[in-house]
């Protein structure tokens, strides 16, 4: 950040009296700019025992597979941002949301929220955002082409809770990742 959004004045990177954290500050208005996590919501959409994932058709992670998720907007509730970008990416309908997975990925300041939620039906396909979108049993997930650690990190505990019929909600925070495959 050079400059405010409320006078147009340059800013600097210091604590302001009061706080303990580096924040841009004016160096006019004094207006502190706070900088903070953007929220992930997205789906995990079942269909008669089957997984619908999408491969991107944008950066980051181009080509990969992951489940339907985005940035959420301001005025929308969880629910409504995770509907919303599954209708974006797979121009699916889903219902029953159910909160699941929820990971802190303080590297890079993101929190991500799947619901696990049924589709409303078996009417999908690529949205803008996506090159293709599938329906995949277990065995048939592409794991090593997963775009991000919190897709692959969902779908294992859902298998895995699948088995034992309970979906207790999750939170976990997520390390960077290390070695990203070269697209």
């Amino acid at each position: 950040m050079k400059f405010c959004s409320q006078c147009g004045a340059s800013v600097s990177l210091r604590i302001p009296g009061g706080d303990n954290r580096p924040r841009y500050v004016c160096d006019q208005c004094h207006t502190v700019h706070y900088q903070n996590p953007r929220i992930v919501a997205g789906c995990l959409p079942v269909w008669d025992g089957r997984i619908l994932l999408c491969r991107r058709a944008i950066q980051p992670r181009q080509g990969f597979w992951t489940l339907p998720a985005g940035f959420m907007e301001n005025g929308e509730t969880l629910e409504q941002a995770a509907t919303r970008e599954t209708l974006e990416e797979a121009c699916a309908r889903v219902h029953s949301l159910q909160l699941y997975t929820l990971f802190d990925l303080p590297h890079i300041s993101q929190v991500y929220m799947f619901f696990r939620a049924e589709l409303t039906d078996a009417d999908f396909a690529a949205g803008e955002e996506s090159l293709e979108v599938r329906l995949f049993e277990e065995s048939d997930v592409p794991w090593s082409e997963l775009a991000f650690p919190t897709v692959g990190r969902t779908l294992e505990c859902y298998f895995a809770d699948r088995l034992e019929r309970s979906f207790p909600v999750r939170n976990e925070a997520i390390a960077p990742m290390l070695a990203q495959k070269k697209n």
